[in-house]
């Protein structure tokens, strides 16, 4: 007698089916995130797109609304003014001037600063760091800062400007983190097997692999630089040492301080130089940012940079 067995087939469970929410669930998720982001964009792009049409706008039709999307009654006498006003490009060179050794004198000191913090073999360096942080809750405020200006002798120059607010100690936290993360001590030993010395080390090897860092710093700093005004307002006195934005502020004041000085019966000049003023006000904001904006490029591509370079595996 043969019995035939069959082997029972193979019994696969079946595959959950999504509900249909859950399907729904990833479009709806992308549809409000690309709301929220395109709100958060036109909340922070279109107001400078505002600044820039209204500054080749006709005032009037800037104050009566009239300008919103596209500009109307195009005009460049706002530029026109500021740029045949000498003290302006006087004030452009010093901006750039200040800017460039800020920003020189700021980045030096806060990757030497980070690095030697980084390292570990740093004698006192856990008391180093607490004193440094220690500065970010504790300010002596305006008056002893310039006592202390005034004491060293760096009044009226070009020292006031860049050196009390050479190192700022969120920046140095940041590039020593940078630092700890990304150049391991692994590194530095291989390194020194090879004869390099630590400045070596740091000048050959760690500055290379913190290109993302540096850049980062210098757009820090030289945004911060070229938008100072408040250290050349109460450490300068000398005119010709004025930067760019302290010389488009005491034009806007003066222009002002001319509007509401006429006699009430000049009606027409009065709103004449009322135009003006807020002419100028758009154009100068403008002809502010633009090197910013024009530097903003060659930065940008080490932002989207990872922060591992340089990790090695134990």
């Amino acid at each position: 007698m043969s019995t035939t067995s069959t082997a029972p087939p193979c019994l696969l469970p079946a595959p959950d089916k999504p509900p249909a929410r859950r399907g729904l669930a990833d479009p709806l998720f992308n549809a409000a995130t690309v709301l929220v982001i395109g709100v958060a964009l036109a909340a922070v792009i279109y107001p400078l797109y505002f600044i820039l049409i209204a500054s080749v706008s006709d005032p009037d039709r800037v104050y009566e609304g009239s300008v919103w999307l596209w500009p109307s009654g195009i005009t460049l006498d706002g530029y026109a003014r500021i740029l045949s006003d000498p003290t302006v490009w006087r004030g452009l060179a010093n901006s750039a001037f200040y800017t460039a050794l800020g920003t020189a004198v700021s980045v030096t000191l806060v990757l030497t600063g980070g690095y030697a913090l980084s390292r570990r073999d740093l004698p006192g360096r856990r008391l180093i760091l607490a004193l440094i942080v220690l500065t970010l809750f504790f300010d002596g405020g305006i008056i002893p800062r310039y006592l202390v200006v005034r004491e060293l002798g760096l009044l009226d120059t070009v020292w006031a400007i860049v050196l009390p607010n050479a190192v700022a100690v969120w920046n140095l936290v940041i590039a020593r983190v940078y630092f700890e993360s990304n150049i391991p001590d692994s590194l530095r030993e291989a390194a020194a097997l090879d004869g390099a010395s630590d400045l070596r080390f740091f000048f050959k090897i760690v500055l290379p692999l913190a290109k993302p860092l540096i850049a980062i710093m210098v757009m820090i700093h030289v945004v911060w630089n070229w938008n100072a005004f408040f250290e050349a307002l109460i450490y300068l006195t000398d005119e010709f040492k004025y930067p760019l934005q302290l010389v488009l502020r005491n034009i806007l004041v003066q222009n002002e301080v001319t509007a509401s000085g006429h006699l009430v019966g000049d009606l027409s000049s009065y709103a004449e130089q009322q135009r003006t003023a807020g002419l100028i006000k758009y154009s100068m904001i403008v002809f502010a940012a633009a090197p910013l904006l024009a530097l903003f490029p060659f930065l940008q591509k080490y932002f989207v940079k990872g922060l591992t370079l340089g990790a090695v595996k134990s």
